[in-house]
Order: C-alpha cells, then sequence, then structure tokens
C-alpha cells in the first residue's frame, strides 16, 4: 500500500465502504435541519488507491454532490447524464491540462469515480446537500448503464458490480 494512502486512512479512520468500493469517512453533518428534517450539508473524506484497488462504483443520487481535489494523484469522475450525453471530469492540481479543484455533480447523475491510470493515491472530500442519508444512493447496474450510454461500456463495466442497484443500509 501507498504509504500515504496509509497514513490518510489511519489518520481519519476510513473504512471501505463497500456499496461504493472506495475508503470513506464522514467528517461533518450539520445540525441545521431542512423542512424535511434532512441535514443541510454532509461533507467526507476518502481516499483512492491502486493497493488496497479502490474507486468509486456508478451510483446515482438524489442530491447535488460537491468533489473536492486534496492531494495526490489525479482523479477521473465519469458522468453519466439523464439526456443519454457524459461526460468525464479530471480532479486534480495541473490547471492547464484542464484539471480542477472541485466540481458538482448535480443530483440524478450516475457517477463513478477512479484514479487516472498511473496513479497510485488520491484524498478527496465530498460535500452533499441536503445533507447524505442512505436513501439518496443507488449503486448502479452494469446493463441497464450500458443499455443507455453503450459509447460508455468500458468503463460501466470497470466501475459497477454484480450486485449493482440496491441502496445503502
Amino acid at each position: 500500500m501507498n504509504q500515504r494512502a496509509k497514513e490518510l486512512i489511519e489518520h481519519f479512520q476510513m473504512k471501505m465502504l463497500p456499496e461504493e468500493f472506495t475508503y470513506l469517512r464522514e467528517l461533518y453533518r450539520s445540525s441545521q435541519r431542512t423542512a424535511e428534517g434532512l441535514a443541510t450539508v454532509t461533507t467526507t473524506y476518502g481516499v483512492y488507491c491502486t493497493d488496497p484497488l479502490s474507486h468509486s462504483l456508478f451510483h446515482v443520487l438524489t442530491r447535488d454532490e460537491v468533489w473536492s481535489f486534496y492531494e495526490g494523484d489525479p482523479i477521473e469522475l465519469y458522468l453519466l447524464y439523464p439526456d443519454g450525453s457524459s461526460r468525464t471530469v479530471t480532479l486534480g492540481r495541473d490547471f492547464s491540462a484542464g484539471q480542477v479543484y472541485q466540481f458538482t455533480i448535480p443530483a440524478g447523475v450516475w457517477q463513478g469515480g477512479c484514479l487516472r491510470s498511473g496513479g497510485e493515491y488520491a484524498l478527496y472530500g465530498c460535500t452533499v446537500a441536503p445533507g447524505f442519508t442512505p436513501d439518496c444512493f443507488t449503486a448502479g447496474k452494469a446493463a441497464d448503464l450500458i443499455a443507455r450510454y453503450p459509447d460508455q461500456a468500458e468503463i460501466i463495466r470497470k466501475l459497477t458490480s454484480a450486485e449493482g442497484g440496491k441502496v445503502m443500509q
């Protein structure tokens, strides 16, 4: 395991999140509530690494999610929009190469993420508003996503599991 990834996982007491297949730790949950009783915002830290492998399997949220890059190697976010279009966004520090430090994924957009090829680790953060709850998450099913986004079949196969379609417990 990359030494820095190991330090981050231990320091933040991250756990592997099986529904997403990434190391994650919630750091903040607002005490303020929406009219529906939800926390107004939540934030998490996550780590992608190559040993052991971690990435974010395709999933969709019913809430907006802001991704922030903190350190390490670039992260590729793969986005599948409801209108059938797709986009890849690279989080990282090389602005001249089009990388960004922060990107907002709107509710209803399928998303998956992983280290850019050749990377070893990355520390990232996610902010969800209203705050994340397990019922706002649905894992993707490869066959369903490939049928809707055939031009993204390769990355969909890489970033889905056989148990897709489940919500978090």
